[in-house]
């Protein structure tokens, strides 16, 4: 409280000094990060333990709004691996039924209440029947992996998801199959018992023009031998994953029938896998095919919501939005050496005003392929090291960067766990994909972790005791959720920088949708910013709301706005 007191009679004296409100350079600087420290912790042997922070009481939030959600594809989505989610039935996988028990955590439908996240989307990552523990490889697209429940549970899900106003979507593999689908082992039977000499024949065995089989083998790493005949197939991935001829009309009827399938059953759409490498390194192909699949899923639903993994960089991106699919996950933003992380550690030429320019060409190259589009920011999935160690567990940080995205436009993607904090730790998928950390305390609905996994400690609390922390992560979360639930303009609004206040610490951010404005004003720095708001070419600008990292106040008086380090302003 006395380090508050002081930084108010501070402020309080450099206002008489200067009759007025002066925007300072007053970042205080960081030591220099050494090289080691730039590489995730998780790629590390031993984990980082997050550093001891003063204890600095929350002061009281006065700013909470009434909720202003639009029912459109512009949500906020919380990515869930099932089998480490929540457990209901005591064997140590998770299952529907526990994500159904955990929906009230994600969102209870109940605006009086503030007890869940505020996630209105769900994507659930695959759950068709599959023998790996990622579930990548589909042996058949019209069931649920046992492990996971039943058709009636899943049923169940969107019933319960449709009560909470949560869309749920689904991965949806189409690239490949298991190489125990039917499909592919009735291509395999027949190959296998087919004469030396003799040419398939697709009237005889259709399936065998669902792959792509040769003979003229290049010896490249990509084509699998079929058991011990003359005859190859492609598998980009792995061998246990054929890939499919997306070219042939039969398989595109199939997966127009699967794609339809379950949107009748109620899904709101899907997230489509590795969808560069429906046709590797042939970008006019897979474009192709995301327009074919696009067009088709809008004319069973026009709501249905359709985002492609496109691990690429922005040109790439923009490129493939030309397909007219919804969202694309914008992978410049993501992982440790991504736009966001970068921006607020302050990592090589990484400013508040670079962040400002890369954002606004990213704009105007989506839209240039997809004037509808809907960007689909990230930090962390299942393929990537976490927030934690992208920021090496810096807590300050990880809030900030978490505060960053959640004020991007389009519908941003969160990981289970990183509300928390959670630890990953190496390369490896499974150590990615770790059991949610409910309780240190009540083991009920504990996962196992996958079988390859390493022992990650977890240098963070789990759910149960950040709930009852008001400066805790998973409140940090909230609370940025829920200014986004009050706020359209954040998610919607066409954006515009305020030059003339932006600079290398300090980003002022205008955004209009129907008639509304918003101003969102960042602090990347570790030091107090002042703000002067006359810059602005317009007066009477009040708080909305803001966020920071310890539990400090974001203050007005007349046009000075004063921030604390790691804040984040919302004024209307």
């Amino acid at each position: 409280m006395m380090k508050r007191i002081d930084r108010f009679l501070m402020f309080l004296l450099l206002m008489l000094a200067f009759c007025g409100c002066r925007k300072e350079d007053t970042r205080v600087l960081t030591e220099k990060v050494p090289d080691e420290a730039i590489v995730p912790a998780a790629m590390t042997e031993e984990p980082v333990s997050a550093p001891e922070q003063e204890e600095v009481a929350a002061i009281e939030y006065k700013y909470k709004q009434d909720l202003n959600i639009i029912e459109d594809n512009y949500r906020n989505y919380y990515e869930i691996f099932l089998s480490s989610f929540y457990d209901s039935n005591g064997d140590g996988i998770g299952d529907i039924n526990g994500l159904i028990q955990k929906l009230d955590y994600i969102n209870d439908g109940d605006p009086a209440t503030d007890t869940d996240l505020g996630f209105n989307g769900i994507w659930l990552m695959p759950v068709m029947p599959s023998d790996s523990y990622h579930k990548y490889d589909v042996k058949d697209y019209y069931n649920i992996d046992p492990q996971y429940g039943t058709l009636d549970d899943f049923k169940n899900l969107i019933k319960e998801c449709d009560k909470r106003g949560i869309k749920l979507i689904i991965d949806l593999v189409f690239n490949h199959t298991s190489a125990k689908h039917p499909w592919f082992q009735k291509a395999v039977t027949y190959l296998q018992g087919l004469e030396k000499d003799k040419e398939p024949d697709l009237k005889e065995c259709p399936y065998i023009g669902y792959y792509h089989f040769t003979k003229d083998y290049d010896g490249g790493k990509s084509y699998h031998r079929v058991g011990n005949t003359d005859w190859y197939y492609e598998g980009v991935f792995w061998d246990q994953m054929p890939d499919l001829a997306l070219e042939n009309t039969e398989v595109r009827r199939e997966i127009e029938e699967i794609a339809k399938y379950w949107l009748n059953l109620g899904v709101g759409g899907f997230r489509l896998d590795a969808a560069k490498e429906f046709y590797s390194g042939q970008k006019d192909k897979n474009t192709e095919v995301l327009q074919w699949f696009t067009d088709y899923v809008a004319s069973i639903d026009e709501n249905a919501y359709i985002v492609g993994e496109v691990w690429e960089g922005t040109d790439t991106i923009a490129a493939y939005y030309e397909s007219g699919i919804t969202s694309l996950f914008n992978f410049p933003l993501a992982m440790h050496n991504g736009e966001i992380v970068k921006t607020v550690r302050g990592l090589g030429t990484a400013t508040a005003s670079s962040f400002a320019e890369n954002m606004m060409s990213m704009q105007m190259k989506y839209q240039e392929g997809n004037e509808d589009y809907i960007d689909a920011p990230f930090i962390s999935n299942h393929d990537t090291t976490r927030v934690s160690a992208q920021c090496v567990n810096n807590e300050e940080q990880m809030k900030m960067s978490a505060g960053l995205l959640l004020t991007l436009n389009g519908s941003p993607f969160v990981y289970y766990g990183e509300e928390i904090g959670m630890n990953s730790r190496g390369d490896k998928d499974e150590n990615k994909r770790l059991p949610m950390y409910w309780s240190g305390k009540d083991h009920n609905g504990m996962t196992q972790k996958p079988s390859n996994a390493d022992e990650v400690n977890q240098e963070f609390p789990p759910v149960d005791e950040q709930l009852e922390n008001p400066l805790s992560i998973l409140n940090y979360y909230k609370r940025a959720i829920r200014i986004r639930n009050e706020n359209p303009e954040i998610a919607r609004g066409e954006i515009g920088i305020i030059e003339e206040i932006t600079d290398q610490n300090v980003l002022v951010v205008r955004k209009n949708y129907q008639d509304s404005e918003i101003l969102i004003i960042y602090n990347f720095s570790t030091g107090e910013a002042a703000v002067n708001l006359a810059d602005t070419g317009r007066n009477g600008w009040k708080i909305r709301g803001y966020l920071t990292v310890d539990g400090s106040e974001v203050t007005l008086q007349k046009d000075c706005l004063t921030l604390p380090g790691y804040a984040i302003a919302f004024l209307k």
